[in-house]
């Protein structure tokens, strides 16, 4: 019988996140893009600000250590563990 993986729990996702961003050595500095981007959805009076690990998550795809899907992928994990 093969062992199940270990149950996430409410910070893993985050914890994965900051742990791949401390294993290539990404840090987030926001560019004029973002920039561009928060003032868009800010007039469009639907603002979000991405928090730390959501800035992580933008640095290690820009820097090419994920792809736009795996992004998404834990982007929503990380929202649903935040929520709870």
């Amino acid at each position: 019988m093969t062992k199940r993986p270990p149950t996430l729990t409410q910070s893993s996702t985050a914890a994965y996140i900051r742990g791949l961003a401390a294993q290539h050595r990404v840090t987030y500095v926001q560019t004029s893009s973002d920039q561009l981007a928060l003032h868009m959805t800010r007039l469009a009076d639907d603002a979000i600000r991405p928090d730390e690990i959501e800035g992580l998550l933008f640095a290690l795809q820009r820097a090419g250590h994920l792809s736009r899907q795996q992004l998404v992928h834990l982007q929503v994990q990380y929202l649903r563990e935040a929520k709870q």
